[in-house]
């Protein structure tokens, strides 16, 4: 019985020391690519001081490490398979329709977007909640948004000035209409890390500079009256890695063109067999091509928790990381979408606030399925069903 109290009152005082109000605020800035290593390997000052005034951390996103799959795993706290926005590009097995970010139809369609994103979480219980271009936010999941919200379709234009511009209008609303919980999503440094490669000048001017505006947002945010009541969170979707034209396999020296129904040449590369018989010998011809691994989706590995979604494809390529599985002309000299366990693939996280610790810097990483149990506790919310841990990251609490 004694020992049973005491662990009752350890537990009563850890989770006393987790203690959050929900008077604060919570922002999340997503820059989209922001690998782990960008705040090292460039001049970023105001990263550097969010790492000294509070956490700093590594992430692994999910696989793939994709941008809408790892945004909406943000939101949600569910990998890519249990949410069913498994790639960017993806063909939806009942109907044959291709659901893609160019595709106005199925990206914006609820039926493919599960789980409950936390604006909707933190919404039902009383929290009002806005978002700014964060991935699923403008599509009506469960026939509804974020008390604020934008259309990327018709607005994602807006200068990141501007975004930040909003983000302080809707921190100034009235008490009664203020949001406590903003999402906001920047497309840098990713399109720089796609056209230039990660680690070279034209990157560098680009994080660099997200840095400076991330800086003056900071600013305001302090300059407001209640400014010491806001977190605010810096982090994004996946990283980056280095492709290279000479690291190119052409699918067309092993395949048959008659036995494929249909290939996605995105990493990972998703097959569909034209029929069931023609699935083996497609396995059969890519199990010795040296740089790949090929699965049937019944056999993906366990780590990559992948393959159990009614839409996976037959057969997933997985080219190492820095190769490329395609017949397609190389465009880029970088990219994403690997193994997400490679370190090229991990993003950075910073947070500072009065609900995050000061000067702490994180041994190892964390799950990125674990922003979501995070965002709720900050708001003081009760989580949906989730793949995520508050446990895995409560030591960045105060």
């Amino acid at each position: 019985m004694k020992r049973l109290t005491l662990t009752l009152c350890a537990m009563v005082l850890a989770m006393a020391s987790w203690a959050v109000s929900r008077d604060n605020y919570t922002v999340i800035i997503s820059l989209d690519g922001f690998r782990w290593d960008y705040p090292e390997a460039f001049d970023t000052p105001f990263l550097d001081q969010m790492a000294h005034d509070g956490v700093k951390a590594v992430m692994t996103p999910s696989f793939p490490s994709k941008t809408f799959p790892n945004h909406y795993t943000l939101a949600t706290g569910l990998v890519p398979d249990h949410h069913g926005i498994i790639n960017n590009n993806f063909v939806v097995r009942k109907t044959g329709k291709v659901y893609s970010l160019s595709n106005k139809e199925t990206r914006t369609d609820p039926q493919y977007y599960g789980g409950d994103p936390v604006w909707l979480t933190a919404k039902r219980q009383g929290v009002k909640t806005a978002t700014v271009f964060w991935v699923g936010s403008d599509v009506a999941i469960q026939g509804d948004h974020a008390n604020y919200w934008h259309d990327y379709l018709t607005e994602g234009n807006m200068p990141y000035t501007a975004r930040c511009a909003e983000i302080l209008r809707l921190l100034c609303l009235p008490e009664q209409e203020r949001p406590h919980l903003i999402m906001a999503y920047f497309e840098q440094p990713d399109r720089s890390g796609h056209k230039n490669g990660p680690i070279c000048h034209e990157t560098r001017r680009a994080m660099e500079s997200m840095d400076v505006l991330l800086d003056d947002l900071w600013q305001g945010i302090k300059h407001l009256p209640y400014g010491a009541k806001v977190n605010l969170i810096v982090t994004g979707d996946h990283g980056m890695t280095w492709l290279n034209p000479e690291r190119q396999i052409n699918p067309a020296q092993y395949l048959d063109p008659a036995w494929i129904e249909s290939i996605h040449n995105d990493f990972p590369v998703m097959i569909n067999a034209s029929k069931p018989a023609y699935v083996n010998d497609i396995v059969h011809a890519l199990k010795g091509v040296d740089h790949i691994r090929v699965w049937r989706r019944s056999e993906i590995p366990a780590y990559l928790n992948y393959g159990k979604n009614e839409n996976m494809s037959d057969i997933i390529v997985l080219p190492d990381v820095g190769w490329y599985f395609s017949a397609d002309k190389l465009k880029n000299k970088g990219s994403h979408g690997f193994d997400h366990t490679c370190s090229d693939m991990w993003v950075a996280f910073r947070a500072i606030g009065p609900d995050f610790k000061r000067g702490y810097e994180r041994q190892g990483t964390f799950r990125n399925v674990c922003i979501y149990p995070l965002l709720c506790h900050l708001l003081c919310v009760d989580p949906s069903p989730n793949d995520g841990s508050l446990n895995e990251v409560s030591d960045l609490l105060k």
